[in-house]
């Protein structure tokens, strides 16, 4: 039985990975409401990461609502806002998409 030599030129290479498209912050996020509130928020609380003991420089803090708009979160109650520095955005974030691809919605900010 004969080789097929000539049969990888005529498949072609492995595509390029494609990029994922960069995030784009939902409307709501550029709303002057949202927008006053967490500057009132950093007023009050202080710019830093509101988790216990988080040691990260306050350079890049977000705005995180603790239950997500998603699953339910008042959007413009501060008491539904928390400080977070971007690993610990990144880390609470996760852990609420992986609660809801199970059927959970996730509930609290500092179960991270």
């Amino acid at each position: 039985m004969g080789r097929l030599k000539a049969l990888g030129s005529r498949l072609g290479g492995m595509p390029a990975k494609v990029k994922a498209a960069p995030k784009v912050a939902e409307g709501f996020y550029s709303s002057p409401e949202w927008r006053g509130l967490v500057a009132d928020i950093k007023r009050e609380r202080g710019s830093r990461c509101e988790r216990a003991g988080c040691p990260t420089p306050t350079h890049r803090i977000i705005a995180d609502h603790i239950v997500e708009r998603k699953d339910g979160g008042a959007d413009l109650d501060a008491s539904n806002v928390e400080l977070l520095c971007f690993t610990h955005h990144q880390q609470k974030t996760a852990a609420a998409r992986a609660a809801r691809a199970q059927g959970r919605t996730w509930g609290g900010g500092s179960k991270v």
